[in-house]
């Protein structure tokens, strides 16, 4: 009895240098079937070199590429199982959304019929049918990406690799394509691979998240794991704000210049920092039995559905609901839980 076979990916000890630039440094990663994963990381950190190399788009110095079990570092991107949606989506000015989205069946020699069924399957899947005979330039940001979407899909490649697609919409439609993307890739059940520096899109849309610096990858989680737990400096300040504390790592804590903190466990390291997340800090009127902080407003910005405090001493970032009402030069007391703080590994 055969058994069903496995169509994620995995790189392995990936290396590659552009002449003196080290882009990629022994890079390992395995990617679930079924999964949608994001490399996620700041401009020039090597992450759409190494999509590049999955694609068989560029060459890998050294490493290899595995596919549903199936070497394929060596195949042309042509003979591979992978399909990749670009930036700038890359549709033909020429052709209408049909012939678009049929462009590469048609240059498979696919029979007509089989075409014909393809595209408009993955045209209605992507709510594309009325837009059959129009032009990619009379098509919204939006629209141009599902066409370039349907055109990857219809495929069928065992591995969408999407290149920071949403990076040329407003904020606005971003976030609601965003939304869609991560529906669509639920309803098909297909490996994605996402590229983005953005990192509200990679926790929206993620099941697992590599950050990525300087050619290396810092940490894999779930959006959660990352955000949360975050394991260095980097991390931690990349995925969204945080409070740093310095200080001397002492039993069950670490004394910093604001006072001793109670921590869940005890620092591995003599000196180093703990992070703590803005909405984790709490706002009392009384001072906190423990891990309490006398500040003082210093700045607030309203934005909406909270209100973002800078106080002093610190500068201390806290998050709090908007129906709270703090004025420049009130005196508050703060609460670091020690559930909240992080032990960071440098």
């Amino acid at each position: 009895m055969s058994s069903k076979i496995d169509k994620g990916l995995s790189v392995k000890d990936i290396d590659k240098s552009f002449g003196e630039v080290k882009a990629l440094v022994n890079v390992s990663l395995d990617v679930h079937e079924g999964e949608f994963f994001t490399l996620l990381g700041p401009s020039g950190c090597g992450k759409t070199t190494l999509l590049r190399i999955i694609a068989g788009l560029e060459l890998r110095d050294t490493g290899r590429v595995i596919l549903g079990g199936q070497d394929i570092t060596d195949l042309p991107a042509t003979k591979r199982q992978v399909n990749t949606v670009f930036q700038s989506y890359a549709l033909f000015p020429h052709l209408n959304i049909f012939e678009n989205v049929a462009f590469g069946l048609r240059s498979r020699k696919f029979p007509q019929n089989e075409v014909e069924g393809r595209v408009n399957r993955r045209m209605e899947m992507l709510e594309l049918q009325e837009m059959a005979d129009r032009y990619p330039h009379q098509l919204s940001g939006g629209q141009q990406q599902r066409v370039a979407l349907a055109r990857a899909l219809v495929n069928e490649p065992d591995v969408l690799l999407l290149d920071e697609p949403m990076s040329a919409l407003d904020a606005k439609l971003r976030a609601q394509v965003q939304v869609e993307l991560r529906r669509l890739q639920r309803k098909l059940g297909q490996t994605f691979i996402l590229v983005t520096h953005d990192q509200a899109e990679a926790l929206v849309v993620s099941d697992r998240i590599a950050v990525m610096d300087q050619g290396k990858i810092i940490q894999f989680g779930t959006p959660k794991e990352v955000y949360e737990q975050p394991k260095t400096l980097f991390v931690a300040e990349f995925l969204g704000a945080a409070n740093l504390l310095h200080g001397r790592g002492l039993d069950g804590g670490i004394q910093t210049e604001l006072g001793f903190f109670h921590l869940k466990q005890t620092p591995k390291w003599d000196n180093g920092t703990v992070a703590i997340r803005p909405e984790r800090i709490r706002i009392t009127d009384n001072p906190p039995e423990k891990n309490a902080v006398k500040a003082k407003v210093r700045e607030a910005i309203y934005r909406g559905t909270n209100i973002d405090l800078w106080l002093e001493p610190g500068p201390m970032r806290v998050r709090t609901p908007a129906h709270r009402n703090y004025e420049l030069g009130d005196e508050v007391w703060l609460e670091l839980p020690p559930e909240g703080l992080v032990i960071l590994d440098e």
